[in-house]
This record gives structure tokens, C-alpha cells and sequence, in this order.
């Protein structure tokens, strides 16, 4: 077996970590339903690979996800840090050192936070571990009902990650950061969580979670990191990621960047201006350094990723969804059991682990690890090859800052198509994807150096948490019914669509430039001139001279895959 551990940093990155953990929860639970689609019975897929066995001390036996998440205090809502096992009832929360004044005289007040209350889904989630039996056999209409004020009640109320979630943790696997916030305004650049990061026991005991996961693997194929990288949680992932490398050096480490489309407004002046760029280029440079692959998400706006969705208020709840299933699709392979068929221009099969995604997208072409995400989701029915290019022009960018050139003779990279759809709205077989991707590729002007296709026939599940951003065109299984729909339509969600198929790629290519070349720019213009104006900023972070200059070296270093020419006049210097 060839497990995969995941940690999860930071708000936005633990709204998204919530919404694939409630995938794959939903994948179990369909592959025991007799009267669920066959497909989620015979997918191949090994939950193994995200998933620990274990049971409790009252010998109860346990699934859980192999995961350590990281937030803020106060982060987790109605959840218990000691995870959910044998009881979704709010434990006694944690409390950690608490050092005060000596008072000398007089009586100590001490005040503690009311705990929040559970909403409605997670009550209905109590009751039904509770009373399994009554839930099964309840009137179909009354359920329906039910069904719809909880659905109502996520769209409007979602206020913590937890709200939403509908798994088991492991104790070990929710920690909170003391001296971090939940106010994200006081802890929203790099520089604010040095003396966060600085607390030894705090990073230690982040190690010793992770320790805990990765040592009862047999065969640990690589860590999925998920990361926050919007403000202050940056610098801890930093440093936890440093730790990795450091103790983990053969482990592949593939980050996926998340930034909420509205974490950030227009900055109100220049000095906030220079933080955010500054920012932006000190956590790239940082974090680029401790992974083998990094991922950056955070399109400017998430409804113009297709018409068929249907999203009008961007909040956590809703952006996040489309982040985590796009996660979801891209570690299919991870867990896929079937090995297909190859051919000349693409390499295809269903396996593919992330040691292996790594070497094909950093080492087939440039020696690039920064890679562009896109998505289609759902992703077109496959036609009669009409439109070979259906498919390539229903992907596309989650990665920001990106350019539009897709005529790079040295792009690679990996596609994953899962769930697809025939004209005729039936399940597409693998040799038909297969045949259809080869043929949009043999389409393009100018094809990638290597491109890797994955394929399974298991579509996304919806959820019922999943939000409801689906326009009116999309039908129960993810099939488009129709390219128009008219403004003002109810969006649907998980009560109308129950599967969407889904295509993602990840894409190593000279339209990640302009993302590296801006952090580059912004680092010697802010940061490294003489006189810039953000030097004092990145000094207060607590850097010296020498070190952001090798940030700065490490920034060039980055963009000279794309530029030959640096290394020539390098040389020549």
C-alpha cells in the first residue's frame, strides 16, 4: 500500500480540507449503498491510501483520515480538538498555559467563551448516529423536508469549517495554534507570526502529529499539503515544511497553495500595498523552497470558471468547494488500482502516485515545480469528435496571474478525467476518454513535450453539504442539459445534482511566469533596491540583508528554466 498523509494549514485552507474530507466520506457511504450507482462499487479506488484503521480504547473500531490540521484557537466552532471518536458532543475544551500577573491583592476574574452551539446539520448528524435505524426507515417526505431546511441553514450560517463537516477525526489530528487569531486582520502577513513559529513546544508537537501518521505507514508515497498562504500562516507552514525536509527527505511534499477569490480587497494605501506584495513574494520564495511541487490557487473571481455554475456570493463556504474538487480530482490517481493502456503522445493510466506526478511535471520538461491548475467542472460529455476541442476549452485556470499562452513546445502535463458522460448521458468508458483526449491533443496547433492522462469512471459525489452553485443547465448526474439558462434561476445543489464528472490539469509551462516573475520583482523593487521602500518592513519580519537577498537569488534562480539567457550572461559576469 502507498498511503498518502495530509495536512491542512491555515482558515481557508481547513474550509477546503473540510469539503474533500465530506468527498471521500461520501464516496464510503456509496460504495456500501446497495441502491447507490454501481459505479462507486467498482471504481478501483483505495481509501486506504487517505484513511487509517484503528478503534478505540473501548475497542470500537475507527476509519479516520490521516491528517493533521492546523488553525487558529478558537477555529474549530462547536468541535472538540480531541477529534469526533465514540462522540459529536462538545468535550471540555483544551486549554493551554495560561501565564498572568502576579496579583498581589484582590480576586482573579476569570471569563471563558460560551462554547457554539451546533447548527442544524451537525445535530441531524448526532441524531442520526444516535438512532441509525429510525433515519433509514423515515417518510420519504418528511426526510425531503428536513433535507431542505439543512441545506438552507449551510447557505446562510457557515461560520466555521466544522459546520459543515460530516467525518470522524483522530485525536491527534485537529491542533490549535495559540497566539494565532481568528480575526484574520491581525494576523494577515508573514511577519505577524514570528513569535508564533518562534514557540518551540508549538512545533514541536505540530512534528509529533505528523509522526504519529507518517511512522504506521508501510509505504508512505508523499504528503498533500494543503496551505492558507493569504496571511500569517505562511511563515508556520514555513517552518513546518522546513521540518519536513529536514526529517522526511525522501518523502515527496506536493503543496497546494489556497487563497480565498475576496481574503484580500484593494489595499487602502501604498504601505499596505507594499506588505502585500512583499508578502506575496517572501512566502513564495520561502515555501517553493521546502516542497517538490507547489500548486497555487486562488482565481480572482470563481464565476467565470463556467456558466454552468451558478455562484453569486463568493464566501468561504461556496469557493472553497470548488478548490477541494479540484483536489479531490488530482489525487484520484493516487489511490486508482487500474493500469490502462499507453500511446505515443500520451502516456496514460489510472495509477500514478505523487513521487511520480512530481518527476513528470518538474523534471519531463524545464526543471519547473510551479505548476498552473485547471479545471472543468463538471467536465462536457464526450461527442461524437464534432468538437475535439470540447474538452480543452471547458478547462479552465484556478491558478491567478497566469498568461494565456498555451503554445509552449516544452509544456508538460498531467490530466485527470473521472466520472465522464457519453453523448447520450451514460457513463463513458475508459478506452472512450482515452481515445477522445488523444484526439483533442493530435487537434492542438502545438502539442506538450509529455502530457500523462488519468481516467476512472467514478464521477464527484455530491454531498449534502456540498453548496448549491450549480446553474439550472446541469441535470442529476453532472449532464449538461443546456448551454443557456436563464438569470435569476434558483442555483441547485446537493439535492438536485447527486454526481458531476469532473476534469483537472495540472500544467508546467511558461504561463506560470508572469506568478513567479511578479514575487521576483516585487522582493528586488520593495525589498533588495537601494532605498526600497519596504526594506524596514522585511527587517521588522525579522530578516537580514543576506537573507533576503538569497531569497531574491532564489526567486531568479526559478525563472531561469524559462530565460537561458540568465544563466548565459550569469556565466559571462
Amino acid at each position: 500500500m502507498r498511503e498518502v498523509v495530509t495536512v491542512q494549514v491555515g482558515g481557508f485552507a481547513n474550509f477546503v480540507g473540510s469539503h474533500f474530507w465530506n468527498f471521500q466520506d461520501e464516496l464510503l457511504g456509496l460504495a456500501d449503498d446497495p441502491g447507490a450507482d454501481p459505479v462507486f462499487r467498482t471504481a478501483a479506488l483505495d481509501m486506504d491510501v487517505l484513511y487509517r484503521a484503528g478503534e478505540t480504547h473501548q475497542g470500537v473500531a475507527t476509519y479516520c483520515p490521516r491528517l493533521v490540521s492546523v488553525g487558529s484557537r478558537g477555529s474549530l466552532g462547536s468541535l472538540s480538538s480531541s477529534g469526533t471518536l465514540g462522540s459529536r458532543n462538545v468535550a471540555a475544551v483544551d486549554q493551554p498555559n495560561i501565564f498572568t500577573w502576579q496579583v498581589m491583592s484582590g480576586n482573579v476574574t476569570r471569563s471563558v467563551e460560551k462554547p457554539h452551539e451546533r447548527n442544524l446539520f451537525l445535530q441531524s448528524l448526532s441524531e442520526e448516529e444516535q438512532n441509525p435505524s429510525s433515519s433509514s426507515h423515515q417518510n420519504n417526505a418528511k426526510k425531503s423536508a428536513e433535507d431542505k431546511d439543512l441545506v438552507e441553514s449551510l447557505e446562510n450560517g457557515v461560520k466555521f469549517w466544522t459546520d459543515y463537516s460530516k467525518v470522524q477525526y483522530h485525536p491527534q489530528s485537529l491542533y490549535e495554534l495559540h497566539g494565532s487569531w481568528t480575526d484574520f486582520d491581525k494576523f494577515n502577513n508573514y511577519g505577524t507570526a514570528r513569535e508564533v513559529v518562534s514557540e518551540w513546544s508549538q512545533m514541536e508537537e505540530m512534528n509529533e502529529r505528523l509522526r504519529f501518521f507518517i511512522e504506521e505507514c508501510d509505504h508512505i508515497q508523499g504528503i498533500q499539503f494543503i496551505l492558507d498562504d493569504s496571511g500569517g500562516f505562511s511563515s508556520v507552514a514555513a517552518q513546518y515544511l522546513e521540518s519536513i525536509a529536514d526529517d522526511y527527505s525522501n518523502t515527496p511534499v506536493l503543496l497546494y497553495c489556497v487563497r480565498d477569490p475576496v481574503s484580500h480587497g484593494s489595499s487602502r494605501n501604498q504601505h499596505e500595498t507594499i506588505i502585500r506584495s512583499l508578502h506575496d513574494a517572501v512566502s513564495f520564495s520561502k515555501l517553493s523552497s521546502f516542497c517538490n511541487l507547489m500548486v497555487p490557487i486562488g482565481p480572482p473571481s470563481l464565476s467565470y470558471l463556467s456558466p454552468l455554475l451558478s455562484i453569486k456570493d463568493e464566501k468561504h463556504f461556496h469557493s472553497s468547494a470548488i478548490c477541494a474538487a479540484a483536489i479531490h480530482s488530482l489525487s484520484v490517481p493516487f489511490r486508482l488500482q487500474h493500469v490502462g493502456p499507453s500511446s505515443d503522445s500520451v502516456h496514460s493510466s489510472g495509477n500514478l502516485d505523487i513521487g511520480e506526478l512530481v518527476h513528470i511535471l518538474s523534471d519531463q520538461g524545464r526543471q519547473n515545480m510551479v505548476t498552473a491548475l485547471d479545471v472543468a467542472m463538471p467536465a462536457p460529455s464526450l461527442t461524437d469528435r464534432k468538437d475535439l476541442r470540447n474538452i480543452q476549452r471547458s478547462l479552465r485556470s484556478l491558478t491567478p496571474e497566469i498568461s494565456d499562452e498555451d503554445e509552449d513546445p516544452y509544456a508538460v502535463e498531467s490530466l485527470v478525467f473521472h466520472g465522464a458522460l457519453d453523448s447520450g448521458g451514460q457513463r463513458a468508458s475508459i478506452l472512450q476518454v482515452k481515445d477522445t483526449v488523444c484526439s483533442a491533443l493530435e487537434g492542438r496547433a502545438r502539442k506538450p513535450k509529455f502530457s500523462h492522462l488519468s481516467v476512472s469512471p467514478c464521477p464527484l459525489p455530491i454531498p449534502l453539504p456540498f453548496p448549491s452553485i450549480f446553474s439550472s443547465s446541469i441535470g442529476q448526474h453532472g449532464e449538461i442539459l443546456s448551454t443557456d439558462h436563464p438569470e435569476g434561476t434558483q442555483p441547485k445543489g446537493s439535492l438536485d445534482v447527486v454526481s458531476v464528472p469532473m476534469a483537472a490539469r495540472l500544467r508546467s509551462s511558461n504561463a506560470i511566469v508572469p506568478f513567479i516573475e511578479r514575487r521576483s520583482a516585487s522582493l528586488q523593487k520593495l525589498g533588495m533596491a537601494r532605498g526600497a521602500l519596504g526594506s524596514q518592513v522585511l527587517r521588522d519580519w525579522g530578516f537580514g540583508k543576506e537573507e533576503v537577498e538569497d531569497m531574491g537569488e532564489h526567486l531568479a534562480k526559478m525563472l531561469r528554466p524559462f530565460y537561458p539567457e540568465m544563466d548565459l550572461s550569469s556565466d559571462s559576469d
